[in-house]
C-alpha cells in the first residue's frame, strides 16, 4: 500500500541511508543545540536527494523525515520512563508511531513534487504546506518545524511578519536554491538568508518598549514527576510554593506553574485561603485541577486577596492520549465504554477556547496558555488583543535534555509573532520573562527550586502576523506554485 502511495519503485537502501543521515543532521538546528550552520546545509542536501531521485522520492522524504523527527523528538520517551516498569515497553512503539506518522506529511510532499518540473522548488513548496498542515490536522502537532532552527538567531524575527510557517517556507526556498549547486542559485539562497538575518538584526536593534511598573513573582517548585503526586511530597512542594510566595518584597502578582495545587479547591476551601494569606494582599495565579461533578479541567485560577477565585481559565487544546482519549465520549455514548470518557472522569474536558482575562487596570489583560497550548501559534490570535501572554507549564514530563528547551524556544517564538511579552512559569524550568522580541530578560534554570521577581516588559504594536495569520503564507505558496508551473510550461514550449 505504501509503495503505491509513494509512486513507484524503492530507491534503494543507500539513498534511504543518506536521506536519514541528512534528516538527523537537520535536527541539530532544533533546541537546545540551535546549530543552523549544520541544519541548513543538511536541509539543502536533503532537498537535493528528493529533487534528483529517479524513483521513490516519497520514500526518501519519509525516511529523511522519520530520522529528523526521531532525533528532534527524542524526549517523547520520557513520559514512559516516569513509571518505566509499567509503561517503558511502550516507548519504542510511541517513537516509531509518532516519527513515521509525522514523516507521512513529508512523504506526501515528496510524492507530489515528483509529478512535475523544478522538483526542488516544488518540494520546498509542498513541504512548507505539509508543515503548515501538521499544525492543524488531527488537532495538530507543529513541534520541531523547520523554521524553528532560527529561534536563537536574528532570522526568527521574520515570524513577526509571516509566522513560523512563513519562516519555514523561506528557509526551504533558500535550501532549494542552494540545492541547485549552481553559482547564481546558491548566491540567491545565501542572499535570501542574508535578507532574513538583516531584517532580524534591524528589528532587534529598534528600541525596546519600556517595561511596565508591574512586578511579577514567578514560582518554580521543582517537583519531579515521580514525586509530584505522592501525598507527603505533594504537601512539601505546596508548602515550598507558599513560602516563596510570602517572601518580601511584595509583588503585584505571584504565579505558580501548571497543576501546582495538589488539592481540589472545591473540596478544600482552606487551600485558597492559605494561598491568599501567603499573597499578603496581592493576587496569586495558580495551576489547578477543577471539577464540576464528573468532568475535570486542567485550569488556571486567580486567587484574590479575599481567598476567592476572581478569574479562571480552562485549558482547551488538550494532549491526545495524554490528557484525553480521542472519541472517548463517543465510545461511552455508542458502546457504553466509560473507561475513555472525559465526562466520566477519565481524562480532562476541553475548555471553551482561547480566553483573554482582564486582571484589572494595573495588571491589564492577559492571554493564559497552559503547557502544550504554547506550541500552537493559531491559538494566540484572539479577537481581543491582550497586553501580555502567560504560560504555565509542567515540563517535568519532558525530561532534562531536549524537550523542556524546545518547549521554551517555541514560547519565545510566540512572543515574536505577537509582539507581546510572554511570562513563562514552569514546574521544573525553564521559568523566564521574555520580551516582545523573544529575548530572555530573566530566567530560572532547569531543575532549580526558587522564585524570580521581575518587571513585566512592555508590548509592541500588533504585528502583521497577529493581524493576518497564515493568509500571507498561503499567498506566498500560491505564488511559488504559479512560478514553478509557468517556468515548467515555458521550458516545455
Amino acid at each position: 500500500m505504501l509503495r503505491r502511495l509513494f509512486a513507484g519503485s524503492w530507491p534503494g537502501w543507500r539513498v534511504i541511508a543518506w536521506a536519514a543521515l541528512a534528516g538527523a543532521m537537520m535536527a541539530a538546528g532544533q533546541a537546545p543545540l540551535g546549530w543552523w550552520w549544520l541544519a541548513m546545509p543538511a536541509l539543502a542536501w536533503f532537498v537535493r536527494l528528493v529533487a534528483t531521485a529517479t524513483t521513490g522520492a516519497g520514500w526518501i522524504a519519509v525516511f529523511g523525515g522519520a530520522a529528523y523527527f526521531a532525533a528532534s523528538l527524542n524526549w517523547i520517551i520520557e513520559p514512559f520512563l516516569i513509571d518505566a516498569q509499567r509503561y517503558g515497553w511502550m516507548a519504542p512503539f510511541a517513537v516509531a508511531f509518532l516519527c513515521f506518522g509525522l514523516a507521512l506529511f513529508w512523504g506526501a510532499a515528496g510524492w507530489m513534487s515528483a509529478k512535475g518540473g523544478h522538483r526542488g522548488f516544488a518540494f520546498a513548496g509542498w513541504l512548507a504546506l505539509a508543515e503548515l498542515a501538521r499544525g492543524y490536522v488531527l488537532t495538530g502537532f507543529p513541534w520541531a518545524l523547520i523554521g524553528h532552527i532560527w529561534i536563537d538567531h536574528a532570522p526568527a524575527q521574520v515570524a513577526a511578519l509571516i509566522g513560523p510557517s512563513g519562516l519555514t517556507l523561506l528557509t526551504l526556498v533558500a535550501a532549494a536554491l542552494i540545492a541547485c549547486v549552481r553559482p547564481v542559485q546558491v548566491g540567491g539562497g545565501v542572499a535570501l538568508l542574508g535578507a532574513m538575518a538583516a531584517f532580524g538584526m534591524w528589528r532587534l536593534d529598534q528600541p525596546d518598549p519600556a517595561p511596565s511598573d508591574v512586578m511579577l513573582r514567578l514560582v518554580q517548585p521543582n517537583a519531579t514527576q515521580r514525586m509530584k503526586w505522592d501525598p507527603v511530597e505533594a504537601r512539601r512542594f505546596f508548602d515550598r510554593q507558599l513560602d516563596f510566595t510570602a517572601r518580601d518584597p511584595l509583588p503585584d502578582l505571584t504565579i505558580w506553574p501548571e497543576t501546582a495545587v495538589p488539592y481540589l479547591l472545591e473540596d478544600h476551601p482552606e487551600v485558597a485561603q492559605a494561598i491568599a494569606v501567603a499573597g499578603r494582599g496581592s493576587p496569586v495565579a495558580v495551576g489547578i485541577q477543577r471539577t464540576d461533578g464528573w468532568p475535570f479541567w486542567n485550569s488556571m485560577a486567580v486567587i484574590a486577596p479575599s481567598g476567592t477565585v476572581s478569574a479562571i481559565y480552562d485549558k482547551h487544546h488538550l494532549v491526545p492520549f495524554g490528557e484525553y482519549i480521542p472519541f472517548g465520549d463517543l465510545a461511552q455514548d455508542w458502546l457504553g465504554l466509560r473507561a475513555f470518557a472525559a465526562r466520566s472522569g477519565n481524562g480532562y474536558t476541553a475548555g471553551k477556547g482561547p480566553t483573554v482575562l482582564d486582571l484589572g487596570p494595573e495588571l491589564g489583560k492577559v492571554l493564559p496558555l497552559i503547557c502544550y497550548e504554547a506550541v500552537f501559534p493559531q491559538d494566540l490570535r484572539t479577537p481581543e488583543r491582550p497586553d501580555w501572554i502567560l504560560q504555565i507549564t509542567n515540563d517535568a514530563w519532558f525530561g532534562t535534555l531536549t524537550g523542556p528547551y524546545q518547549h521554551f524556544a517555541q514560547a519565545r517564538l510566540r512572543a515574536v509573532e505577537q509582539g507581546l511579552p510572554l511570562i513563562r512559569v514552569a514546574n521544573t524550568g525553564v521559568t523566564a520573562v521574555i520580551n516582545a522580541k523573544g529575548r530572555v530578560v530573566a530566567d530560572l534554570a532547569l531543575g532549580e527550586a526558587g522564585y524570580l521577581d521581575a518587571a513585566l516588559p512592555g508590548a509592541l504594536p500588533a504585528t502583521p502576523y497577529s493581524r493576518y495569520g497564515e493568509w500571507p503564507v498561503l499567498v506566498l505558496l500560491v505564488g511559488l506554485g504559479a512560478l514553478v508551473l509557468l517556468h515548467s510550461r515555458h521550458k516545455s514550449a
